[in-house]
């Protein structure tokens, strides 16, 4: 071997080190956090703060550590190749020696330093933290320029501009990890519910303008403690003349502190009064939960688009949307389904209709009905007699239970037949 070759493939074995350094620092720093990595420099760790230096700009750090990777393993392929091609002359030989030298690469530069680093994410970012901003600093310009070209050739976002994550993937990987035991079945539920937040309507988690128990300023203050104590609600909405017209909230406390302090059951109590919070029915109930604790308001009236009230919300309601039903002592519990086996079901017309779609494994339209009932109402076209029914997509919906204008409870039946579906539809 001549002393070329050497000297070629002692370059090569430091590019190796080299890919390999890359590897274990992509690997760690996709586990870090900034917030670790300032804890680590706050705690006094040697490499803290150039490890908080790389997390600052992770996508730019990133680009970096993939060029210096991908770098130094074509380079250290092309010399290994080129000492390969002086020493073996036939084909076969050197076809042998590349499909080694590949072995040595991926093993000795991907797999051992990437498990490594995923075993000891904290030891090993600290370590070559400092390294890999030394190594990848002067790196800077070039990947910069690459990353131009690169959206040139192929326009959007840059990889400098942040990772390219999407919300499937990060629902794929929440439900890896619950498969493989990382997580419980309850966080991955959580874990979903919080991404689901963004995607829901206040409409849709409100207490429907019916069901509000709410009292007119006109209710003498023992009818008032009526209503509280019946109702067990710490909070509730008072209006003037009719529902649309909430002029304020009444809490129980207050209540209760008048009657003690010897106020008058008859007597005037509109100055007990604080103010309502409103909120418009198709506002983000991610958004409403921000404005709730800003606020620091436990309960919002809901309006329509016209300034009617429709409902009313509590950040109850929002939390149970994340972490399932919160019951406590005054709640009475009620099962919105009841299985009367032979594919039928009685469902409580206020069931949310994709939970129904997901019952009878059916495609029910929820874009314009939330509940059970909206959709049986609108399909009708009418306000419902009780015995009428429709059929949509091999399920028959029929008004079992009929308050006023309301609908109360409904039969839901699978029907098998198809030709029976279109008649019903008819």
């Amino acid at each position: 071997m001549t002393q070329a070759g050497i000297v070629g493939l002692a370059v090569a074995v430091v590019l190796l080190g080299l890919a390999a350094l890359a590897s274990a620092a992509q690997a760690s720093l996709a586990r870090m956090t900034l917030p670790t990595a300032m804890k680590l420099a706050a705690d006094g760790r040697r490499g803290g703060d150039a490890l908080v230096a790389l997390m600052e700009h992770p996508a730019r750090t990133a680009s970096r550590i993939a060029l210096l990777g991908l770098a130094s393993q074509a380079t250290g392929v092309a010399l290994v190749t080129w000492v390969l091609l002086g020493l073996l002359q036939p084909l076969p030989a050197v076809a042998l020696a590349a499909v080694a030298a590949t072995v040595v690469l991926y093993v000795g530069a991907e797999v051992a330093p990437k498990t490594v680093a995923l075993q000891r994410t904290e030891q090993v970012a600290l370590a070559i933290g400092p390294l890999v901003a030394a190594l990848a600093r002067p790196l800077g310009p070039l990947a910069s320029a690459l990353i131009v070209v690169g959206n040139w050739v192929a326009p959007g976002r840059g990889l400098e501009a942040g990772p390219f994550v999407t919300e499937e993937q990060l629902r794929a990987m929440i439900d890896a990890a619950e498969s493989e035991e990382v997580i419980e079945s309850s966080e991955r539920q959580m874990i979903h519910s919080i991404f689901e937040l963004g995607d829901t309507v206040v409409r849709e988690i409100m207490v429907p303008r019916p069901d509000m128990v709410t009292v007119s300023v006109e209710d003498s203050l023992s009818d008032v403690l009526d209503v509280v104590w019946t109702a067990g609600h710490s909070r509730i909405p008072v209006y003037k003349n009719d529902r649309d017209e909430i002029v304020g909230l009444l809490y129980a406390k207050d209540v209760l502190r008048r009657l003690h302090l010897g106020g008058h059951e008859d007597g005037p109590w509109e100055d007990l009064l604080r103010p309502a919070h409103f909120v418009p029915e198709l506002k983000p109930v991610d958004d409403l939960l921000r404005e709730l604790q800003t606020q620091r308001v436990h309960l919002a009236v809901v309006v329509d688009e016209y300034g009617a009230t429709a409902g009313l919300v509590t950040i109850e309601d929002v939390l149970e949307e994340i972490v399932g039903e919160i019951e406590d002592e005054y709640d009475q519990e009620e099962s919105l389904v009841e299985d009367l086996a032979d594919d039928r079901w009685r469902v409580d017309a206020r069931l949310p209709v994709d939970e129904l779609a997901e019952l009878v494994a059916a495609d029910l339209p929820d874009a314009e009905w939330d509940t059970v009932g909206g959709l049986l109402f609108g399909l009708l076209g009418h306000v419902a007699v009780p015995g009428e029914q429709v059929a949509i997509d091999g399920v028959r919906l029929t008004a079992e239970r009929v308050k006023g204008r309301r609908i109360a409870k409904v039969l839901v039946e699978r029907v098998h037949a198809a030709t029976d579906v279109e008649e019903e539809g008819r």
